[in-house]
C-alpha cells in the first residue's frame, strides 16, 4: 500500500500531489517529478554506485579469502582469530566514529569516496568472513587434501577448486554489502563532504526544512529512484541468496 502511494504520487503534477488525494490515481499522468528527482539525485546516485560496488566487491573478496583460510587451512589460534572477526560485527558505528574520522584524516581520505569505501570494507569483513567460512566448511576436505597431494599451494587450491563453487556465497555477501552500503547514512554524513555524499544524504536534503511548499511528487519519485538499484540486485541475485545463506546450516 505505501508503494502504491509512492508510485501514483510520483506521476502527479505539483498542483495535484496532495495528501488529501494520495490514494487517487493521477488525473493527468506527469513525469515532471521524475525529471526533477533525477536532476537532484544524479550526483548522489553516482557516488552511491561507486561506493557500493567497490565496497561490496572488496569486502566479498577479502571475506572469501579469510573464510577459506579459517575453514580449510587451519592454523594454531584459528578459532581465536575467527572470534575476533565476529566481535567486529557487534561494534556499533557510533562507538568508533570519532577515532575513525581521525584515522581517515591522518590518511588524507576523510571526505573522499575512497575513505567511505575503506570504512565500509573494514566493517563488512566480519560478516563476509562468517558467511564464507560457513559455506566453505561444506566443501569436502578430501578435495583440498587431493590438491595438496598434487602439489597445489594455498592460492592455487583456492583459485582452482574453491573459487569456482563460491557463487552462492558471493551472491549473499554482495547483496548484503551492496544493500548496507547503498542505505548508509551515518558514515556518509560524518565522514563525507558534499562532493562525496551518496544518494541517502541527497534524499534527506530533498525533504527540506518545511519553509517552502512540499513537492510530494518529486519526493516520492526520489524515494523510488533511490530504491531501484537494491531492488535490481535482489532480482538478479535473489535466487542464490537463500541457497548461500543456508549453506553450512545443515550437514549430511
Amino acid at each position: 500500500m505505501p508503494v502504491y502511494v509512492l508510485v501514483v504520487t510520483s506521476f502527479k503534477s505539483f498542483q495535484e500531489a496532495d495528501p488529501s488525494t494520495a490514494w487517487n490515481l493521477p488525473a493527468q499522468w506527469s513525469t515532471e517529478g521524475w525529471r526533477a528527482a533525477w536532476e537532484t539525485l544524479r550526483p548522489g546516485l553516482e557516488n552511491s554506485l561507486r561506493i557500493a560496488v567497490a565496497g561490496s566487491v572488496i569486502a566479498a573478496v577479502l571475506g572469501s579469502l579469510n573464510g577459506y583460510v579459517l575453514s580449510k587451512w587451519r592454523f594454531p589460534g584459528a578459532d581465536a582469530v575467527f572470534t575476533l572477526f565476529l566481535f567486529g560485527m557487534f561494534i556499533p558505528y557510533q562507538a568508533v566514529m570519532i577515532p575513525l574520522a581521525g584515522l581517515l584524516t591522518e590518511m588524507e581520505l576523510v571526505g573522499t569516496i575512497r575513505g567511505l569505501v575503506l570504512a565500509h570494507v573494514v566493517y563488512g569483513i566480519p560478516i563476509c568472513t562468517l558467511i564464507f567460512r560457513n559455506y566453505y566448511v561444506t566443501i569436502p576436505t578430501e578435495l583440498i587434501e587431493a590438491a595438496r597431494v598434487d602439489g597445489a599451494g594455498m592460492l592455487r587450491t583456492y583459485a582452482s577448486i574453491v573459487l569456482p563453487v563460491s557463487g552462492p556465497a558471493f551472491a549473499v555477501t554482495l547483496i548484503w554489502q551492496f544493500t548496507s552500503l547503498w542505505n548508509d547514512f551515518l558514515f556518509a554524513v560524518f565522514l563525507g563532504t558534499p562532493d562525496s555524499w551518496p544518494v541517502t544524504v541527497a534524499l534527506n536534503n530533498l525533504a527540506g526544512s518545511g519553509a517552502v511548499a512540499v513537492q510530494y511528487n518529486q519526493q516520492m519519485a526520489s524515494a523510488l529512484l533511490a530504491s531501484l538499484p537494491t531492488l535490481l540486485v535482489y532480482l538478479l541475485l535473489g535466487r542464490f541468496f537463500m541457497r548461500g545463506l543456508m549453506a553450512g546450516a545443515l550437514k549430511g
